[in-house]
């Protein structure tokens, strides 16, 4: 499981390799592949073809690990790009000057590769910023911080809930199986101060989550757990898609997502996170865990397993209740917040776009988007879309160009067009019959961790 999409190589066909110090490249006249260093030390990569339409496509990378590499990227895989540039979009994007929880850094090296395509290849007509995962929050932060940059915005799997909340509901799983699971006991969830730590409380929850699963009643604890991070039954494409009423293989699915989860995000990523806030920024404090699963999509779920088990289901939760609570550091929330829950201000029309069966990101931090959106009362330049498959980011090449083009429309016309699933599916088709067209009418529910500076969460 990954949250950082995967680096992308080499330059486009036919394209000539220049440098920052290269004579400005007149777009219309031969392709442009431009690679160099920003002042941050930051990297860049842009590609113009011969016959730009003047767009530029601002794209912002997901995830990427301390330790990982950390190589410029501007498209979320090479199908897209290929098409994207076939169609004459030109594409820019930066690595961002470091690793990890980069906002600070990831935006103004996004703004600072807008001004060197312009200084390099030429002013764009039309500008829109998009992003895959984390990169869907670097590209929302854009759109609310900066829209005089831009003029309009995709999400694809974005981090949308903010990190924030974000933070919040990576720590509610694993609160669960500290408290359920007795080898868990003693581990430190937050304020983990460095690695040995952080690497000792993962590898200790990881054991007990393994030796859960070995009978029904631990499987049951696992799933309470998974609902309460709101995980899908079905969640890898590499899965077959159980039956709605197959409770036992949901759960074997959850137990993959919930493991590599416990395994990076809940104790490494946090840890780098952590020392960036200067403290622990997730708490849960007030949380009614009840209310909680209650609002989850697999409650069903969690309640066939632990009947199944012959396990109380009221007096887990009821010790997770009881469980004494976890308190953020007042100035590492405020850090987080800064860098960044959304007050929904859009200023330019954005379009988000999910896969229903995702692990990493749930599709309810749709929700969590939309909720900020209308608070601020900003929705009708809101639309958002969902895509019917499991996995992080799993869409075809055709999925995601209609998506591009979708925003374009609202963007040269003044007025959405038909973001319907149908409408997508057809112009997706259009793109390449042989692709994936999998646009979905749905509704995702709530996020259950919301918290957006139009209305914070308590």
């Amino acid at each position: 499981m990954k949250l950082f999409s995967p680096a992308l190589r080499g330059p486009a066909a036919l394209a000539v390799v220049l440098t920052f110090a290269a004579t400005p490249a007149h777009a219309g006249t031969q392709p442009v592949h431009l690679e160099g260093t920003l002042a941050s030390g930051a990297t860049y990569v842009i590609d113009a073809p011969a016959d730009w339409n003047g767009t530029l496509l601002l794209f912002s990378h997901g995830y990427t690990p301390t330790g990982s590499p950390n190589p410029a990227t501007n498209a979320p895989d090479t199908p897209t790009k290929t098409r994207l540039l076939a169609e004459g979009y030109a594409l820019a994007g930066s690595s961002y000057a470091t690793t990890g929880w980069a906002v600070g850094e990831a935006v103004p090296d996004q703004l600072a590769t807008l001004d060197r395509f312009a200084a390099q290849v030429g002013t764009a007509r039309t500008t829109l910023a998009w992003g895959s995962s984390y990169g869907g929050l670097v590209t929302t932060a854009l759109a609310e911080r900066h829209p005089g940059r831009i003029d309009g915005s995709l999400s694809e799997c974005g981090l949308l809930q903010g990190g924030v909340a974000n933070w919040n509901s990576t720590l509610d799983p694993v609160f669960a199986l500290k408290t359920l699971l007795p080898e868990a006991k003693d581990i430190q969830l937050t304020s983990l101060g460095d690695a040995a730590t952080a690497n000792s409380a993962a590898n200790t929850l990881s054991e007990a989550v393994t030796a859960a699963q070995a009978d029904r009643a631990g499987r049951a604890r696992i799933a309470l757990a998974a609902a309460l991070h709101n995980i899908p039954g079905w969640n890898s494409p590499a899965q077959t898609r159980p039956a709605p009423d197959d409770y036992t293989a949901q759960q074997a699915n959850q137990y993959e997502a919930l493991s590599g989860l416990v395994a990076l995000p809940a104790f490494r990523w946090r840890l780098e996170a952590e020392s960036r806030a200067g403290g622990n920024m997730s708490w849960n404090t007030g949380v009614d865990y009840t209310t909680m699963l209650r609002d989850s999509a697999t409650y069903k779920q969690v309640k066939g397993l632990y009947k199944a088990a012959g396990t109380s289901l009221e007096k887990d939760l009821a010790r997770l209740e009881r469980a004494p609570r976890i308190s953020a550091a007042p100035a590492a929330v405020a850090f987080m917040t800064r860098n960044i829950a959304f007050t929904g201000e859009l200023r330019k029309p954005q379009l988000d776009i999910h896969t229903t069966g995702d692990a990493l990101i749930p599709v309810q931090a749709m929700s969590a988007h939309r909720r900020a959106v209308t608070g601020a009362g900003k929705q009708t330049l809101l639309r958002q879309a969902y895509v019917e498959n499991a996995g992080h980011c799993a869409f075809s090449a055709a999925e995601q160009v209609a998506a591009v083009h979708a925003l374009k429309q609202r963007v040269d016309s003044g007025r959405w067009g038909n973001t319907g699933a149908e409408a997508l599916n057809a112009e997706a088709g259009r793109i390449d019959p042989a692709d994936p067209a999998r646009y979905l009418t749905y509704e995702a529910g709530p996020y259950p961790r919301a918290y957006d500076l139009a209305r914070p969460w308590r």
